[in-house]
């Protein structure tokens, strides 16, 4: 099983899978919460075939990664996503990030700098800031519901999540059930039964208390940020739409319609804007 041994010493030391396919110029798939890297499987395709080294990892905690016991920060897991680019040898990088991984992109440019990367792609992202603070009350989310979320996870997990991957595709709208299956709920039911109850948990306190804003101005490869007019996770009002307040270089490209798993229910849409952007 491919991994790699992370070295970041303030959280335990983990070891992340990975899957890699094709060749040519990397593109790191970074995924969303409760999920895994398999969530890509649209992506990987369409990349693989156009000539692209396709990289889709698990976070610390969650598919077929290790499960630490703390760790969960975004520190801890732009440190991991280090580790992942410099145990691969990787350079020229093109970091994709998915609502909470999204997060990731944007603190690993606040951390480590720009010099590994090509260009990077924020895509229903939670970034810039989703807490409802003073300084920041275009938030999606106030600290009560924050925990209220916590707490809904860990009363029943099997239940909220049910209900959340129905908002997570708007699920009655449209052709979505009739395109996808309901198989499909199966499938991704079991890739968030693979993550770890703590870090299912401590996610959505670091995804939804974090602070990307000064990150996002560190940002300065060229910047694709793709989102859903229909989101109902992470609305665009409270994050895509601004992030180009913070980071005035970002392309940004509102899909009509589409809602959270954009790439999932829209796949073919975004693969194209995707790919595009990947030839600049």
């Amino acid at each position: 099983m491919p991994t790699v041994q992370t070295q970041h010493t303030s959280a335990p030391t983990t070891e992340l899978y990975y899957e890699t396919y094709g060749q040519g110029r990397p593109v790191i798939l970074i995924h969303g919460w409760p999920l895994s890297g398999r969530m890509w499987e649209a992506q990987i395709d369409a990349l693989r075939h156009a000539g692209y080294q396709v990289i889709a990892y698990d976070r610390r905690g969650f598919g077929q990664s290790g499960k630490t016991a703390t760790g969960y920060t975004y520190d801890v897991f732009a440190a991991d996503l280090r580790d992942l680019i410099e145990g691969l040898g990787l350079s020229d990088v093109t970091l994709v990030g998915f609502s909470m991984g999204g997060g990731e992109v944007a603190r690993y440019a606040g951390l480590f700098g720009t010099q590994d990367l090509r260009s990077a792609a924020l895509i229903s992202s939670v970034a810039p800031y989703l807490l409802k603070t003073a300084d920041n009350p275009d938030g999606g989310l106030s600290q009560a519901e924050v925990e209220a979320m916590v707490q809904q996870v860990a009363n029943n997990r099997p239940q909220f999540l049910a209900g959340f991957t129905k908002n997570f595709l708007n699920w009655e709208q449209g052709d979505t059930a009739q395109k996808l299956g309901d198989e499909f709920l199966d499938f991704t039911a079991s890739l968030y039964f693979q993550a770890s109850p703590v870090a299912t948990q401590e996610c959505v306190r670091a995804f939804g208390t974090t602070d990307f804003r000064a990150d996002l101005a560190r940002l300065t490869v060229p910047l694709l940020v793709v989102h859903g007019d229909s989101d109902r996770i992470v609305p665009l009002e409270a994050s895509g739409q601004r992030v180009p307040q913070y980071q005035p270089g970002a392309e940004l490209q509102v899909m009509a319609g589409a809602p959270h798993g954009l790439n999932a229910t829209h796949a073919e849409e975004f693969n194209a804007l995707l790919l595009e952007f990947l030839k600049r």
